[in-house]
């Protein structure tokens, strides 16, 4: 899939309106009763970030990056402020903050994965696109500063020895969101004495694997 390893600015991102999207199929039954079943295994986040631009300088920058990206052709990076650490937006990362898997004596390759939830209902999302050089891992409660690596494309961790049986693996990491703009128009209503109306600038979560 097209995709640009480059983020969308920050100044503007921050004021974005969105967050995660789900879709329910819901039958009302005559009884009254409801049936309901999930369509998506997984959540799609959308974004509207014409709520982030304030100055004309802003508008300029969205829409050279939206050229650069023709439109809705290019993936690229996106950061949720409500939404990109492996703990709270307040707190620091740390290498113990998720499980990302248990060691079998054999796999040497583990997916990121934040957890959203608690036990029995828990929700794990992928995550592909970690901030380079922000990752952290832990084996068994150690911090690892070495034997292993990261891949900030794809969001993998591979250890050089795999990790021994039933050792836990942890680790924990900053993220961007994979995105695309959802539509090939940039609707800018221009004022001469104001910045101008902006009806919306869509974006929205794209699954990569």
């Amino acid at each position: 899939m097209a995709f640009h390893e480059v983020r969308f600015p920050d100044n503007i991102s921050r004021g974005a309106r969105g967050g995660p999207q789900r879709r329910t199929q819901i039958v009302e039954l005559a009884s009254g009763h409801e049936e309901r079943n999930a369509s998506w295994s997984a959540s799609r986040r959308r974004y509207d970030v014409s709520y982030g631009i304030r100055r004309a300088d802003d508008l300029h920058a969205v829409v050279a990056f939206f050229e650069a990206r023709l439109g809705r052709l290019y993936g690229f990076r996106f950061k949720d402020w409500a939404d990109y650490k492996s703990c709270a937006p307040s707190k620091g990362v740390s290498e113990m903050d998720q499980l990302i898997g248990n060691g079998d004596g054999e796999t040497t390759a583990f997916a990121l994965t934040k957890a959203y939830g608690t036990a029995p209902h828990i929700y794990q999302r992928r995550i592909e696109k970690p901030v380079a050089d922000s990752v952290r891992v832990a084996l068994g409660g150690a911090e690892q500063f070495n034997g292993w690596s990261s891949d900030p494309t794809t969001g993998i961790v591979t250890f050089e020895v795999a990790p021994d049986p039933g050792v836990v693996l942890t680790a924990g990491f900053a993220f961007d969101v994979p995105v695309r703009f959802d539509s090939d128009l940039m609707d800018v209503t221009l004022d001469i004495e104001r910045l101008g109306s902006i009806t919306s600038i869509p974006l929205v979560e794209l699954r990569l694997s």
